[in-house]
C-alpha cells in the first residue's frame, strides 16, 4: 500500500532540523521522567507538560504509545553505550583496572539512562509487549555494549572464567542498584562492593580465595 499524502508529508517534516530537536527533547524528558517518577507516572500529559509542548505536537512526533516506546529505547542505548566508551576512555593504563572498572559501572547505574531502562524491564514484568520490544536491546548490550565495554575495562582475558568475572560483577551490581537496604545502607554497600572487587580479581587470576574476605 502507498502512504498517504499526510504520511510522505509528516515523513518529510520528522526529517528538518526543528523536527529532529524536538523529538530529542521529548525523548530526554521520558527518560528523565522514567528514572524520577517511574513508567506508570510516564504519560503523554505529563511529557507534553514537561516539553511545553501541546498533547497534539507530542502525538505528531510519536502518533501512539508503541512508536514512542521504541525510540525511547533506542535513545537509551544510545547514551548507555556512550557513557560506557567515556568509562573505558578514563580508564588508567597500565595498572589493574578492576576496581576502576566496578566503580565506573557502580556510577553509571545511578545516572538517568541506565535508570530508565531499569525502570522499563521492571514495567515489563507486567506488559508482555514492552518485554518484547526490549528483548533486541537487552541482547544487544549484554553481547556487543557491555561485554565488549566491560571487557576493555578490566583488561581480562578470554574464557569462561573471566566472563564469569564480567558477569559476576555486572549482575551483583545491578540487582544491588535496585535493591533497597533499610539500614546502615552505606557501610553496607561499601562492603558489598569491596568483596565484588576482590571476587573478580579473583576469578581474573589476581588474587586467592582467602582474599574474598582476608579479615576473617
Amino acid at each position: 500500500m502507498e502512504p498517504s499524502a499526510n504520511q510522505k508529508s509528516r515523513s518529510r517534516a520528522a526529517d528538518t532540523p526543528k523536527s529532529l530537536r524536538t523529538r530529542a527533547r521529548i525523548l530526554d524528558a521520558v527518560m528523565r521522567l522514567l528514572a524520577e517518577v517511574g513508567y506508570s507516572e510516564t504519560t503523554n500529559a505529563r511529557i507534553a507538560a514537561e516539553t511545553s509542548l501541546t498533547r497534539g505536537a507530542l502525538l505528531y512526533h510519536f502518533p501512539t504509545r508503541e512508536a514512542l516506546l521504541d525510540a525511547v529505547i533506542a535513545h537509551l542505548q544510545t547514551a548507555r553505550t556512550q557513557l560506557l566508551q567515556a568509562a573505558v576512555d578514563a580508564a588508567p593504563h597500565g595498572a589493574d583496572r578492576t576496581d576502576h572498572a566496578i566503580d565506573s559501572y557502580w556510577r553509571l547505574l545511578h545516572e538517568k539512562p541506565f535508570l530508565a531502562f531499569a525502570e522499563l524491564e521492571a514495567a515489563a514484568r507486567a506488559e508482555p509487549q514492552l518485554k518484547v520490544r526490549l528483548k533486541t536491546a537487552q541482547e544487544a548490550f549484554d553481547r556487543a555494549e557491555i561485554g565488549d565495554h566491560l571487557f576493555d575495562l578490566v583488561q581480562g582475558g578470554e574464557g569462561p572464567r573471566f566472563q564469569a568475572s564480567r558477569d559476576l560483577a555486572r549482575f551483583m551490581l545491578e540487582g544491588l542498584a535496585r535493591a533497597r537496604l533499610t539500614y546502615d545502607a552505606d557501610a553496607r554497600t561499601q562492603r558489598l562492593l569491596a568483596v565484588v572487587k576482590r571476587a573478580a580479581r579473583m576469578l581474573n587470576r589476581k588474587g586467592s580465595v582467602q582474599d574474598l574476605w582476608p579479615e576473617a
